[in-house]
């Protein structure tokens, strides 16, 4: 997995592993995990915001086993 902690807005990498369905409620892609709207905005996010998604799916991924 990419260094996330140094790169700049353009190099954070998207996590979308072109497994593009929404779970049932249509809230989370069951292939990335991102919420709806983290998909929806994941081009204007900053830098920061868009290490912040991928804390969050890794910590998704550990909790989930």
């Amino acid at each position: 997995m990419a260094d996330l902690a140094s790169t700049d807005t353009n190099d954070v990498p998207s996590p979308c592993v072109d497994i593009c369905t929404l779970d049932d409620a249509r809230v989370y892609c069951v292939g990335c995990g991102r919420h709806i709207d983290e998909i929806r905005t994941w081009r204007r996010m900053t830098a920061d915001d868009k290490r912040a998604v991928w804390a969050r799916l890794r910590q998704d991924a550990a909790e989930a086993g």
